[in-house]
């Protein structure tokens, strides 16, 4: 069979066209002015494959996204926060410097303050964390307010939801927020009862077709968020599905949540507000009488807290820039918990230092996680973080879903982010941070008992060459993880 000829004049057309098209494109990359590896990556991506990269990058690439702050609602919130700022001021002098630096660094990144809570509780499991979540919904008498990525249509997303029907009957606002790449099993169906009771839900990003000029297929709510009358708050890790819940799955996530009351609330809410009203949900913030409702006046409590949030809308990757910043000050020990360890450069110098200066380092990981690849990635770090002297764990009894950073005796954060560039820039996440031991002393308990059900990685381990190139080749992939 003879192949058909290109004439020269063709090929030179074609050429011109592809370099072209590599320019135009190169250009456009260059100026969202991401991390040069990331960068390089899209640019040879986009000259391997023409046409289909250049889909690839429109539906999955970089974006920069807007979010609107709403100036009216935060500074009715911290005008109520001024007593609460005030008692901390005061208390301020017996906290490290270090510490006091970090909770400066969050209320600069994220532009949440220091704020405070009368109680926290840790909830160790999907069990224990649905059954605070349902006893605090059924005590609202205002509002319930929810988002989720997760939010799935099986027993207990069922529960949840005739629950809501309920209070929604009985006069309560309810408002639901869910993920509909994370939660498109929850389809309209499920939801008509809600709807039919007087709840409002909106879907954030709407992946269908048409809904915007250039979809955001990757940036996700990963939040988990429930706000029960402006005064019980909850996050974590734990999403409404079956999968968390021991009660009905034996091999359910392994996973932790918070629950608190006080000041700090007011922040939780505003994160949840913030993001109802960018994905389309209708909220008159303006009326006095409303925020009234929304941020209800609360006494300082002894226990210092903070929200951080971070996403897409911001450069600024306020948690991971948290995180990284409370590895290098810790002086005692430094123990993280995640389901996907897939770190940036930074991460992994943070980890590195606090070890080779004699920081009690200690990385808890699923042995296997969700992902193969993710999984794999992980595995690549290893040997470097061991040889600086940090302590890697697997854990070994289900999926580990649990994501916590625990910083000497004094500082521990509980949120939805995954210690992984997916977490640290594209998806929209929250973080709660306790000073204090009210927090640290129980994490530092799970931390203790997680490890028993886990087995030490050794550095000098044997593994087959395929799964060493397999590892080394997930790595790869990291920008994108």
């Amino acid at each position: 069979m003879v192949m058909p000829q290109l004439d020269a004049e063709w090929i030179t057309g074609l050429s011109l066209a592809w370099s072209a098209y590599i320019a135009v494109l190169s250009v456009w990359i260059v100026l969202q002015k991401r991390a040069p590896v990331s960068t390089l990556g899209w640019i040879l991506s986009m000259a391997l494959l023409p046409y289909a990269g250049f889909l690839i990058y429109y539906f999955l690439g970089p974006q920069r996204l807007k979010k609107q702050r709403l100036k009216r609602l935060r500074h009715r919130a911290s005008v109520y926060a001024g007593n609460d700022m005030a008692l901390l001021a005061r208390s301020s002098n017996t906290a490290p410097v270090a510490l006091q630096q970090l909770a400066a660094l969050g209320m600069a990144a994220s532009r949440l303050p220091v704020s405070s809570a009368m109680a926290v509780q840790f909830l160790s499991g999907g069990a224990a964390t649905f059954d605070a979540i349902f006893a605090a919904v059924r005590e609202a008498r205002d509002h319930v307010h929810l988002e989720y990525y997760i939010f799935e249509p099986d027993h207990i997303g069922t529960a949840l939801r005739d629950l809501l029907i309920t209070k929604a009957g009985q006069g309560v606002t309810v408002r639901l927020l869910i993920d509909a790449l994370g939660s498109k099993g929850t389809g309209r169906r499920f939801l008509a009862p809600l709807l039919a009771a007087g709840a409002e839900v909106a879907l954030f990003h709407d992946t269908r077709i048409g809904r915007r000029l250039r979809p955001v297929l990757n940036y996700r709510t990963h939040r988990k968020i429930v706000v029960c009358d402006g005064q019980v708050g909850f996050t974590g890790g734990v999403n409404i599905t079956d999968e968390e819940d021991v009660r009905q799955r034996p091999d359910a996530y392994h996973d932790v949540h918070l629950r608190f009351e006080g000041a700090a609330v007011r922040w939780l809410q505003t994160v949840f507000i913030e993001d109802w009203r960018y994905a389309g949900g209708v909220l008159p913030v303006t009326e006095d009488a409303v925020l009234q409702r929304l941020l209800p006046q609360s006494p300082p409590g002894p226990i210092a807290m903070q929200i951080v949030t971070s996403g897409p809308d911001s450069a600024v990757e306020a948690i991971h820039r948290f995180q990284v910043d409370a590895i290098t000050a810790s002086t005692q020990r430094a123990w993280l918990t995640t389901p996907y360890f897939v770190p940036s450069e930074a991460a992994m110098m943070a980890l590195t230092s606090a070890a080779l200066r004699g920081v009690d380092v200690q990385v808890l990981v699923p042995r296997r996680s969700d992902s193969r690849v993710v999984s794999a990635a992980a595995r690549s770090y290893f040997d470097e973080l061991i040889a600086a002297g940090v302590k890697v764990w697997e854990y070994r009894e289900r999926m580990l879903h649990s994501k916590t950073l625990l910083i000497d005796q004094n500082c521990a954060m509980i949120g939805t982010a995954n210690f992984d560039n997916r977490s640290f820039r594209l998806n929209f996440e929250v973080m709660a941070v306790v000073y204090g031991q009210s927090l640290a002393e129980p994490l530092a308990k799970q931390f203790e008992a997680d490890l028993r059900r886990s087995g030490r990685v050794l550095g000098r381990r044997h593994q087959p060459f395929l799964q060493r190139l397999g590892d080394a080749t997930a790595r790869l992939f990291s920008p994108l993880l």
